[in-house]
């Protein structure tokens, strides 16, 4: 109230105005209280217009500099100006005559608590800001900080909020926090899927298991496709089929998934398939038909060796290797495995650095597998299916020409043809 007693005194204007509104005394604490506000309104107008006009100047200047995009999204600033106007109101309100001391009492903490809000906002986007700026490095998807940043919000806006109560309240901060701490096991029961959110964002960014752009399988969580967000709670991936799965932070911690990233960073994609391959249509191949099979560039030196080798073992065996059951001879099969490895060898689209085996596997019920293990050389995913698809039409159309044939179970066309083969279909047919 001295304040207001003051004023009239440094400025007599205001005295002979007051006095001559004596005959209402409402009147001039309102004109007193709409020129606080319109004080108010014209300090937060002209903060904006100063600070972000001289702002955006100086990002304009920055963006064409080398190394800067454009200019950052700055809401820092506006949320600053917001404070201006609380700080006047606050400084002024004393000035009002009339007012009750509990009212006046309560603008000025109000006025406070608006501060530390906006302070709190203002720091928040300072953080957004922040992580905009780290994700422009190189290195930003292997150690996102996101999970940080909103670990420090989440603080930030404890302490604010801590911090409003006490103002409204009239106690000290350092008193309400005391308080508090008769209710720490209640906040780590609230808090604790923060709790375990942050300690499992810190194993992920420590050892970088999973980074942003990474192709994760987890089918407990239904997810499959790319990490697309890496935030405290959740880990965000858009799946193959276009729809988004968010997968708790924590799972990838006590669950175990797959990721596909060493696959590109090797820079190939293996190719495991097996053709069955029909027990019956395995037999030696005769001189004629290797003689047939020369003809192929890729088996040419191959049968050459073979036919070397095998002389040199059956000629060692002296009349015993005349005999066919005791020399050794080559096969349909061993000779179309080395054909389909030459082939691999020569594919513009096979990975040579990586493992490359064609192998056969435990013969089954459905022939015997002959497996082919190989890498692309381009992990994109319609480029390795189109390498596989063209390695295998291939393999599958000259498997007749080794006398072998592929392994399928028997369909309906196939009772047909061999009923129409023997000629008696009418007698498999009972009569009635």
């Amino acid at each position: 109230m001295m304040a207001g007693a003051v004023a009239p005194v440094a400025f007599p204007w205001l005295e002979r105005t007051q006095a001559a509104l004596a005959p209402w005394p409402w009147v001039w604490p309102a004109l007193l209280l709409a020129a606080l506000l319109l004080a108010a309104w014209l300090a937060n107008f002209v903060t904006r217009r100063i600070l972000l006009r001289a702002l955006r100047r100086l990002l304009d200047l920055m963006a064409r500099q080398p190394g800067h995009s454009g200019a950052v999204r700055m809401r820092v600033v506006p949320r600053l100006a917001n404070v201006v106007p609380a700080l006047v109101v606050s400084a002024g309100i004393g000035w009002i005559p009339g007012l009750p001391p509990a009212l006046s009492a309560f603008i000025h903490g109000a006025c406070q608590a608006w501060v530390v809000l906006t302070l709190a906002l203002a720091l928040s986007h300072a953080l957004d800001v922040a992580n905009e700026l780290y994700e422009r490095r190189p290195d930003a998807r292997n150690k996102p900080i996101k999970g940080y940043l909103q670990v420090a919000k989440i603080a930030i806006y404890v302490l604010a909020g801590l911090s409003i109560v006490a103002t409204l309240a009239g106690v000290k901060l350092l008193h309400l926090v005391t308080g508090l701490g008769a209710a720490t096991a209640v906040l780590m029961l609230i808090f604790q899927d923060t709790i375990l959110s942050l300690v499992a964002s810190v194993q992920i960014s420590g050892d970088g298991r999973v980074r942003l752009g990474d192709w994760i399988e987890m089918p407990s969580q239904n997810a499959d496709g790319d990490v697309i967000d890496i935030a405290l709670h959740t880990i965000t991936v858009r799946n193959w089929d276009k729809t988004i799965t968010t997968v708790p932070t924590k799972k990838l911690i006590s669950e175990s998934f797959k990721n596909w990233r060493g696959m590109h960073e090797t820079g190939g994609r293996r190719i495991k398939r097996a053709l069955y391959l029909d027990q019956s249509s395995v037999r030696f191949l005769g001189a004629e038909e290797r003689a047939g099979l020369k003809r192929f560039v890729l088996l040419r030196d191959y049968l050459e060796g073979k036919e070397r080798e095998l002389a040199e073992w059956n000629a060692g065996l002296g009349a015993d290797g005349e005999l066919p059951f005791n020399a050794r001879r080559v096969t349909n099969l061993g000779t179309f495995r080395a054909y389909v490895e030459r082939y691999l060898r020569r594919h513009p689209r096979v990975h040579q650095e990586l493992t490359l085996l064609v192998r056969q596997l435990q013969p089954g019920a459905t022939g015997i597998p002959l497996e082919v293990y190989c890498f692309t050389n381009d992990t994109r995913w319609a480029v390795y299916e189109g390498a596989q698809s063209d390695i295998f039409d291939h393999l599958l159309a000259i498997l007749p020409e080794f006398g072998l044939r592929v392994f399928q179970n028997p369909a309906g066309a196939d009772f047909r043809t061999l009923v129409d083969a023997r000629g008696d279909g009418p007698d498999l047919v009972p009569s009635r």
